[in-house]
């Protein structure tokens, strides 16, 4: 019951940590300069549009310009006093996932959100996937085999692809793999998720050409986290191997084997389910980097393209929709922790 309690004070937890993440975003965007408005005017601007030649000319067109600037203001609500904005982003238009896009007027943020979600999803899952599949149990065997030659020579390899930045990473394997650059390979697509079939695609030369895609983004997105992963399985079983129960368990008669992999190993995976509710946002948010260099309509890429173009109406719905998923995976991380140690008790925190 008091383990419920305490999720049930998390939940409620969840809604004023929201307000206060979004208010100061929301208050950014009101008061930092160059916003949609000044972008709307640039675009006017360069256009052209001033009046004839002249000192006439130069005062009719700063009177239009001033005219079509105030006319702006109001299409945007940025009249209205700034509580009274954030009440209707919020409450009104649904997180701003109602409202219409700055750049695109003719669709709501959720418009072109919700197109974006199953790529960035796609992608996420598959490397959240392969991430652990690959760095739990490297971290295992490098400790089960501490300072040995296995351990000193996978480090070398897990800390050389750390040390290589993702949009890097991305840019060699594209100039390698893709054809950019001759007498090297061209194996694989320079980017996009999916290929122009000239016939409708069987659901299997669908999967193929979707995982063949995904080869390179996937690669970098495991990179990322690949070190920390690894070290971290490592060093908590490390540390549980070390402990004393082990020592005990071993001491009455049980074998290594059994106190490794009967206690210390589970007790190990406290500390990689922290990071569980993190990169749950990540799978959601996307890479912008990689979605960047691979060309990949996700939602990383459509939320810079927002925030570059001041279309503040699309990156603050993908803000309310990412930090929603990002409290949520905390509690999920909180979860996790019971299912992995039912002795954990969150009563006295």
């Amino acid at each position: 019951m008091e383990r419920w309690a305490y999720f049930a004070r998390r939940a409620l937890l969840m809604i004023p940590t929201f307000i206060g993440i979004t208010v100061l975003c929301f208050s950014l965007t009101r008061f930092l300069p160059g916003g949609p408005v000044e972008i709307r005017m640039m675009r006017q601007r360069a256009m052209g549009g001033g009046g004839e030649g002249g000192a006439a000319g130069t005062r009719s067109s700063m009177q239009v310009t001033e005219d079509y600037r105030n006319e702006l203001i109001k299409q945007f609500g940025f009249d209205k006093p700034i509580y009274k904005q954030y009440y209707d982003w919020l409450v009104t238009n649904r997180m701003g996932l109602k409202m219409p896009s700055y750049d695109y007027p003719n669709k709501t943020a959720w418009q072109l959100i919700k197109g974006r979600i199953p790529v960035s999803v796609w992608f996420g899952l598959v490397a959240f996937v392969l991430e652990y599949l690959i760095c739990i149990p490297l971290g295992i065997a490098k400790a089960l085999r501490h300072g040995e030659a296995f351990d000193a020579t996978s480090s070398v390899i897990v800390f050389f692809a750390y040390s290589i930045p993702a949009f890097a990473l991305a840019m060699v394997l594209k100039m390698c793999f893709c054809g950019t650059v001759d007498g090297l390979w061209d194996i694989f697509p320079l980017g996009g998720i999916s290929s122009d079939f000239a016939v409708e695609p069987t659901w299997w030369e669908w999967f193929k050409d979707r995982a063949w895609h995904m080869v390179l983004p996937v690669t970098c997105y495991v990179m990322g986290a690949f070190a920390m992963l690894t070290l971290l399985m490592k060093n908590s079983l490390l540390d549980q191997i070390s402990a004393d129960y082990v020592r005990t368990v071993i001491a009455k008669g049980g074998t290594r084997t059994r106190a490794i992999w009967g206690h210390a190993f589970r007790n190990a995976l406290v500390p990689i389910a922290t990071g569980f509710g993190s990169m749950i946002g990540v799978i959601f948010a996307g890479s912008i980097i990689i979605e960047m260099v691979f060309e990949i309509p996700g939602m990383g890429r459509l939320g810079l393209d927002a925030l570059l173009g001041r279309d503040y109406a699309v990156f603050l719905g993908l803000l309310s929709i990412t930090a929603c998923i990002q409290l949520v995976g905390n509690i999920i991380s909180d979860f996790l922790y019971i299912l992995i140690d039912p002795r954990i008790d969150f009563s006295r925190k």
